[in-house]
């Protein structure tokens, strides 16, 4: 089967198929005479492979070793389940980044006018210098403001 047809066939476009065989996460296409890359049955069940893992939004790195471990027989499912409750646990964080950084939003969003003044709490907040990344605490960038904004009159 032709790249194309691969592409259709695991729900990849062929550029991250390239992709994936130029950083050796897949192993190169065999080819045909005319040089055009040629799929086997096992090439698209490991893009499957891949694709699945992708849409549980593992990095390159942690589809690389969920493929070792695939293709490892004598690997310990535990090895396995630590690498899915790890990334499972990212996902939390990450989801729970996002909720606070919604809730910032919703916060400077409720005390905006949003009328025809120039005053806006959201751009204010924007405005104000975070610290260096190194600096900051495990929290959203614009925490939930303390205050209540009220523009100078």
């Amino acid at each position: 089967m032709n790249i194309g047809h691969a592409a259709k066939a695991t729900g990849i476009s062929t550029k991250m198929i390239r992709y994936y065989e130029s950083i050796g996460l897949i192993s190169p296409a065999h080819r045909s005479q005319a040089g055009y890359r040629v799929y086997t049955d096992d090439d698209i069940h490991a893009l499957r492979f891949i694709n699945s893992a992708r849409d549980l939004g593992f990095s390159v790195e942690q589809m690389r070793d969920l493929l070792d471990l695939w293709g490892d027989r004598s690997r310990a499912s535990a090895d396995v389940k630590a690498l899915a409750l790890a990334h499972a646990a990212m996902l939390e964080e990450k989801a729970r980044s996002l909720q606070d950084m919604s809730r910032t939003l919703r916060h400077l969003a409720d005390n905006c006018h949003g009328d025809d003044r120039p005053d806006c709490p959201i751009i204010d907040e924007f405005a104000v210098a975070p610290p260096p990344r190194e600096l900051r605490k495990r929290q959203p960038r614009f925490g939930v403001a303390a205050q209540v904004y009220s523009p100078a009159r």
